[in-house]
C-alpha cells in the first residue's frame, strides 16, 4: 500500500489538486488513508473543468472489457444492479452509466459528503458540464453518503449483482485489518448469491488472497492481472457465488 500513497501524490498533482490544506497542517499524502477528513479535504480542492472526476489506479475504460461479461449474465432483474463502494469522484460509475448500452441501475456510496455532493452536481450538469446522459434510457445512477463498512441502511442482503471496490479495501485497511474485513463482509452481504464482487488493487496476490479466502468462505475467490497502466501492474480480485468456470473465462485461478 506504499504504492497507493505514491499514487495519491502523483495523480492529485497531475490532476491539478493541491495536497496541502490550511486546515490539515500538512500533506494529505502523509495521513491515514482511512481518515474521512482527509478525503473531504481532497475532494474539496479545486479541480480543472477538464477533469471533473478523479480516479485511483485507472478508470472505467481500462476495465470495461472485464465488467461487460459479468453484466451480460442472464439476470432475473432488469436493469442489473451495481454497487460501487467507496466510489469517491471516480468515473467508474459515470463511465458505466454513460457508455454501457444495456440497462444498469448503479449506486455509488462513499463516506465523504463532499465527494457525494460533487458527483450529484456532476450528474445533474454542474461544474460547467452538461447533465450526464445514460447510454440506455432505462439506466439509472445515484450517489449516497454511507459507510461501506455498514450498509444496513443502504440495501438488504443480496441486492446487487455486481459490487465494485476500487482501492477502498486498501484505504480502509490503513485503519486496521478488522475494518477491511468488515468492509468485505458487508460487500458480500449485499451481493446476490450468483453475483460477483471485484476488488481492484495494486496489492500483491500473496498478501491479498489469503485475507480474501479467509473472509469469503463459501465463495469462489480468483484473481486477474491488469495492465500495466502507466507502468504499474494491478490486480482484480474476484469473489463469486458460483464456480469461475460457470461465468466468464477470463478469470485466472490463484
Amino acid at each position: 500500500m506504499a504504492l497507493l500513497r505514491r499514487i495519491l501524490r502523483t495523480e492529485t498533482l497531475a490532476a491539478g489538486v493541491r495536497l496541502t490544506s490550511s486546515g490539515s497542517g500538512g500533506s494529505l499524502a502523509g495521513r491515514c488513508l482511512a481518515d474521512r477528513q482527509l478525503w473531504d479535504e481532497l475532494h474539496s480542492q479545486p479541480r480543472s473543468s477538464h477533469t471533473p472526476t478523479f480516479d485511483w489506479f485507472f478508470g472505467y475504460e481500462e476495465v470495461q472489457g472485464l465488467l461487460v461479461p459479468l453484466l451480460q449474465k442472464p439476470w432475473v432483474t432488469d436493469p442489473v444492479r451495481v454497487l460501487d463502494v467507496g466510489c469517491g469522484t471516480s468515473n467508474l460509475c459515470t463511465g458505466l452509466y454513460t457508455k454501457y448500452p444495456h440497462p444498469v441501475d448503479i449506486l455509488g456510496v462513499d463516506f465523504s459528503a463532499v465527494a457525494m455532493a460533487h458527483m450529484d452536481n456532476l450528474l445533474a450538469g454542474g461544474h460547467g458540464h452538461n447533465a450526464l446522459c445514460p447510454a440506455h434510457p432505462s439506466s439509472r445512477l445515484s450517489f449516497l453518503q454511507a459507510d461501506a463498512q455498514n450498509l444496513e441502511s443502504v440495501a438488504p442482503s443480496g441486492s446487487f449483482q455486481l459490487v465494485l471496490d476500487k482501492g477502498t479495501w486498501d484505504a480502509v485497511a490503513r485503519g486496521g485489518l478488522p475494518r477491511a474485513c468488515k468492509l468485505l463482509s458487508e460487500c458480500l452481504r449485499v451481493l446476490n448469491p450468483q453475483g460477483t464482487l471485484i476488488q481492484f488493487s495494486d496489492e500483491d496476490p500473496d498478501v491479498r488472497m489469503p485475507c480474501l479466502e479467509l473472509g469469503s468462505q463459501g465463495w469462489t475467490v480468483s484473481m486477474q492481472e491488469l495492465g500495466p497502466f502507466r507502468g504499474i501492474t494491478y490486480f482484480a480480485y474476484l469473489i463469486k457465488g458460483v464456480p469461475a468456470d460457470d461465468t466468464v473465462n477470463w478469470t485466472q485461478e490463484h
